[in-house]
């Protein structure tokens, strides 16, 4: 589940990067549907979502990781009589 956190804000990163390259190519061209500050906004809004999809990746994959060592160590310690 934390993987696919992670990929969403990879490609969020991605889209975000060609919002702010439209943005700047907008600036320069007026054949570019849109006005620079639409492209900019649009950028900033992908990387704020790119950002939570990512820490909410991170969180995941941090507690998925703290279970498995918690269900590993009771394992263990049923197996040696602890």
């Amino acid at each position: 589940m934390g993987r696919n956190f992670l990929v969403l804000a990879a490609t969020l990163v991605f889209f975000s990067v060609v919002s702010f390259v439209m943005g700047w190519q907008a600036a320069s061209h007026t054949a570019l549907p849109g006005d620079s500050t639409l492209w900019q906004t649009l950028g900033l809004g992908l990387m704020v979502a790119a950002l939570a999809a990512a820490v909410i990746g991170v969180l995941t994959t941090m507690f998925a990781q703290v279970q498995r060592r918690h269900q590993e160590r009771q394992e263990r310690d049923r197996r040696f009589g602890r």
